[in-house]
């Protein structure tokens, strides 16, 4: 089984559009085994009882924030290594730093391609 048949992916978004265009992303690169929650808390919650390989989530979410989900899986121990991608539109330094603190692996500048989006993961989990 290759690499990307058996990687688990969560995306994380509040808007419905761009969980689809993150999902649509991943299937034209053969990623299929993808899960999706709308905020950062669900997520979390769902995570620590059941992990993936790969979060990719957005940072601009009400409640919980994509580093503030970042921060909370690099806290509990079953969480601690999956891999996280932060999506956003605005990567500030001061956002790019922040989040390489709380052991960010990696960031997509939205808008992006599939193969912006494909390169990132590579990146974190090796040649798909």
């Amino acid at each position: 089984m290759s690499l990307k048949d058996s990687l688990r992916v969560m995306v994380v978004d509040d808007m419905a559009v761009s969980r689809g265009l993150v999902t649509q992303a991943l299937e034209e690169i053969g990623i299929y085994q993808v899960s999706a929650e709308n905020n950062g808390q669900s997520a979390l919650n769902r995570l620590v009882g059941d992990p993936v390989h790969l979060v990719l989530a957005d940072h601009n979410m009400p409640g919980m924030d994509g580093l503030q989900l970042l921060e909370g899986l690099r806290r509990n121990r079953s969480t601690s290594r999956i891999g996280y991608i932060l999506v956003t539109g605005t990567p500030t330094p001061e956002l790019i730093q922040k989040g390489t603190q709380l052991g960010l692996n990696n960031l997509v500048k939205k808008p992006f391609t599939t193969a912006t989006m494909k390169k990132a993961i590579e990146a974190v989990v090796g040649r798909l």
